[in-house]
């Protein structure tokens, strides 16, 4: 199985760490989100945590806490801080850890590094969550396009939303990638409900292959 798994997105607030939650909580894991930009509300780790129904030791601290909610590079800076590449270095876990990135591949850490280099260091397996509404086939085969360029290992896309079988087909078609489930989504959103989102659309198999 899989150890180590990215979460990545092809905008922000598309869904990305809803799907991390659920996707953790299956896994019985570990989450980690390297950065977090913005601390007014529940931060991602903190709807994780709440959502996946994790005790707090599974949910491990970020490297960054940026008040902002802003892009990373543009919140560092505000908050006088400079993100390092060099503190963004992987945690060992006893079990699976979800690695949640923030926004998109190409936003930026500080004016030199973007979190898609991060990744191509990491050499991880990537999840791509993709939402099914108007524009996403444009940004989800550009995101495929970037993650292979840079030798990015893709397990295939998320969908978030309600079903769009042509853009999913679509999507899958022209990217050439695997399509592993599509969340829709919930109202309620509790943790019961997500659970039993994720089990019944997404094959745990296909998801946690071999890293």
């Amino acid at each position: 199985m899989t150890k180590r798994i990215v979460v990545t997105g092809t905008d922000t607030g598309i869904g990305k760490t809803v799907f991390s939650a659920g996707l953790t909580g299956l896994l019985d894991g570990f989450y980690w989100k390297p950065v977090q930009s913005g601390l007014d509300g529940e931060t991602d780790s903190e709807v994780v945590k709440r959502l996946a129904g994790l005790p707090p030791e599974r949910v491990l601290p970020e490297a960054y806490r940026l008040k902002s909610p802003l892009s990373p590079h543009r919140s560092a800076e505000i908050d006088g801080v400079s993100i390092e590449a060099t503190d963004l270095s992987l945690p060992v876990v006893p079990g699976p850890l979800v690695i949640e990135g923030a926004g998109g591949l190409m936003v930026p850490l500080n004016r030199r590094t973007r979190f898609i280099d991060i990744f191509e260091q990491w050499q991880l397996p990537v999840i791509l969550c993709a939402r099914t509404a108007l524009g996403t086939i444009n940004h989800t085969l550009l995101s495929i396009e970037a993650l292979r360029a840079h030798s990015i290992p893709l397990i295939g896309v998320a969908f978030i939303g309600e079903e769009v079988a042509d853009t999913q087909r679509t999507i899958v078609e022209f990217g050439g990638v695997a399509q592993l489930g599509r969340l829709p989504r919930l109202d309620p959103l509790t943790t019961d409900a997500l659970r039993a989102a994720i089990v019944a659309n997404f094959d745990l198999g296909q998801i946690a292959g071999e890293e």
